[in-house]
């Protein structure tokens, strides 16, 4: 079974200020879309950035077989959200934005105005797994490219520009933090035993502070001694399949020619080591090809398939 998530990139319908701005600019992105999925055949795909929830089927109609799919009732501001595409039947187990009760709102702009709740819903399914239940949320946490008061993508100086970048910092802490709630309520305390897999767009890599809160207690990562060793700790930890890719592949985006990896997947103790392989792109052609993107994502309007790489892991019985 392949699992994998995918930035679709401004997934919309044609006409709108977003999406493609005729039927021919549509077509060609959901035919370039559908051919890499169809290459990876995953049995579920998270994805993020479906502005219209009729694109996802659009998309859905041009896949081999009859793919099932769910997407959350919560977008952000531009209309984007998050889905999934699934070869089996799935069900929705959670779709919220909320953040833990003991969090409170964090500050967003120089105004003051304070968010306190996640600017896109998460969204939870379950589909039937190897031996019982698989549990799969998807997210998409706030953006590293940042907006400034009256819609520029250009800070006036370094002083704005610090200040937003520390907002989006707070606004990605605070997701996160409710992510890892939710990866609680679907671990419930049995890693050990329970299939679950947290799949999205976390705007941030490996290292980062903001991931690395999605990983529960320290130790037993892999590649470390502890990573085969029983620990007290496997029953509520998840693992970043990232050190599973191969280094000449590990990145899903390439931001003013640095390329990074920002798309992760992340697996319960039961799971983690049913592990196969890992990778991004599609599997056995190599490193992904993909555009180097500025700060304005309007620059991309029309453009086919994503400026993301889909990152995936293979998982064994």
């Amino acid at each position: 079974m392949l699992l994998g998530t995918w930035n679709l990139e401004n997934l919309y319908r044609p006409g709108g200020p977003y999406g493609p701005p005729d039927e021919a600019g549509y077509e060609a992105k959901l035919a370039a879309l559908a051919a890499v999925i169809t290459e990876l055949d995953p049995a579920l795909l998270g994805v993020q950035e479906v502005g219209d929830p009729e694109a996802l089927q659009d998309l859905a109609g041009l896949l081999d077989d009859d793919w099932h799919v769910a997407v959350s009732e919560h977008p952000d501001s531009r209309g984007i959200r998050v889905g999934f595409l699934s070869r089996t039947p799935l069900t929705v187990v959670a779709d919220t934005r909320a953040f833990p009760a003991e969090l409170r709102p964090v500050q967003a702009d120089d105004a003051g105005l304070t968010a306190g709740q996640a600017g896109r819903g998460v969204l939870a399914v379950e589909i039937d797994g190897w031996d019982g239940p698989l549990r799969v949320a998807v997210c998409h946490l706030k953006s590293k490219l940042l907006s400034y008061p009256d819609g520029r993508f250009q800070p006036r100086d370094e002083g704005e520009r610090a200040r937003y970048g520390a907002y989006a910092l707070y606004r990605r802490a605070a997701e996160a933090t409710a992510l890892r709630a939710l990866a609680d309520e679907l671990l419930a305390g049995d890693g050990q035993a329970r299939d679950v897999a947290i799949l999205g767009d976390l705007n941030d890599e490996v290292q980062a502070a903001t991931t690395q809160i999605l990983l529960g207690p320290p130790g037993s990562e892999i590649g470390t001694p502890g990573y085969d060793r029983p620990d007290r700790g496997d029953a509520t930890r998840l693992w970043d399949v990232a050190p599973l890719i191969p280094p000449g592949q590990r990145w899903s985006r390439v931001n003013s020619g640095r390329r990074e990896l920002i798309d992760h997947v992340l697996l319960s103790h039961r799971l983690v080591h049913r592990v196969t392989a890992a990778g991004t792109g599609l599997p056995g052609e190599g490193p992904p090809g993909l555009p180097s993107v500025g700060p304005d994502p309007a620059e991309r309007r029309g453009e086919p398939g994503s400026d993301h790489a889909p990152v995936w892991v293979r998982v064994g019985g």
